[in-house]
């Protein structure tokens, strides 16, 4: 079921209470915390399971270090900070320890993207995507809401191997109920359409729909993706997309020039060359300010979906006149 409902949650909340629900299920999880346990909800494991949990200060290596150590011994470990320091902070141990080895390290990086909002721009993570991407064999999950959040968690938790999931501060809309079943490694179509394609992750998402309302009353049959696992990529769903619909924006809270626009660009231009547009961080930083403000002033909006739709509707319109494909 996808239809959007007027409750509101922040993607980190889904933290805490998930890993105390699977711990009672009988995973031997542990959680390694980086002195933000408050934020991310890791807090909340602590109090339930204090034995199985770990504060190691703000020193995120030696976070990564402890809980390869942990998932060596056969725990499922998953450890916690803010995106800003996870993966900035401590890419080497990740590269090295994680990513090399494999290990059965599940990495949560809360507070991404600049919806962070007044805790300024030390705090704001646009980078991090492309930097976990880098690193084969690590799945990276981007949840759009608190349900596909629990469920991705879960997920991992299942899952043998290591994993990056970013979750938000804000409270934004809940998208999906508990009906939903999130596929690893699957786009969901959150909205058929024969037109255009919206490509949207993490709080882009019920934007993206948003844009696809508006969309439909101007006669533009919109398709929207929840691209929530980033890595690897749903290349499949990429290329029907450009097939079936002939032209794709992507959305993100992201720097597009390195995060998905740039990878789905990659898989469409190698298999399905379409005109493409991008929403998201244009190779700059932000600044303070209220979070809403922020996405408003640096265009991560419906609106700015919209108009990008219609310059790659013109260009596929225009491409089609002169007797090219696509």
């Amino acid at each position: 079921m996808t239809a959007v409902s007027p409750a509101l949650a922040a993607t980190r909340e889904a933290f805490g209470p998930t890993l105390i629900r699977l711990a009672k299920e009988g995973l031997p999880i542990v959680v390694v915390d980086a002195d933000l346990g408050a934020s991310t909800t890791a807090r909340k494991f602590r109090d339930e399971y204090p034995d199985r949990f770990f504060s190691v200060g703000i020193a995120e290596q030696n976070m990564i270090g402890i809980s390869c150590g942990l998932a060596a011994a056969g725990k499922v470990a998953f450890c916690s900070t803010f995106g800003v320091f996870l993966p900035g902070r401590c890419f080497d141990q990740i590269r090295v320890s994680v990513a090399q080895t494999g290990l059965n390290v599940k990495m949560v990086a809360s507070h991404g993207g600049i919806s962070v909002g007044e805790d300024g721009i030390s705090a704001q993570s646009i980078e991090d995507l492309a930097i976990i991407c880098s690193l084969p064999g690590v799945w990276v999950i981007v949840p759009a809401d608190v349900e596909e959040a629990r469920q991705a968690i879960e997920t991992a938790a299942r899952t043998p191997g290591p994993f990056y999931i970013r979750t938000g501060r804000p409270k934004i809309p809940v998208i999906y109920d508990d009906t939903y079943r999130f596929q690893l490694g699957k786009a969901h179509l959150l909205r058929p359409g024969s037109d255009v394609t919206v490509i949207a992750l993490g709080i882009m998402v019920h934007r993206a729909l948003d844009a696809a309302t508006a969309l439909e009353q101007e006669g533009i049959d919109c398709r929207v993706l929840n691209m929530a696992t980033l890595r690897p990529l749903d290349e499949e769903a990429i290329v029907a997309a450009a097939r079936e619909t002939g032209a794709i924006v992507t959305a993100e809270e992201h720097l597009i020039h390195s995060g998905m626009a740039a990878m789905v660009s990659q898989v469409v231009g190698s298999k399905c060359p379409v005109p493409m547009g991008a929403v998201g961080m244009r190779d700059q930083y932000a600044e303070s300010g209220r979070w809403e403000e922020l996405l408003e002033k640096y265009h991560l909006t419906a609106e700015e979906i919209v108009r990008q739709v219609k310059e790659v509707m013109a260009r596929k319109q225009g491409a089609r006149s002169d007797g090219r494909s696509g």
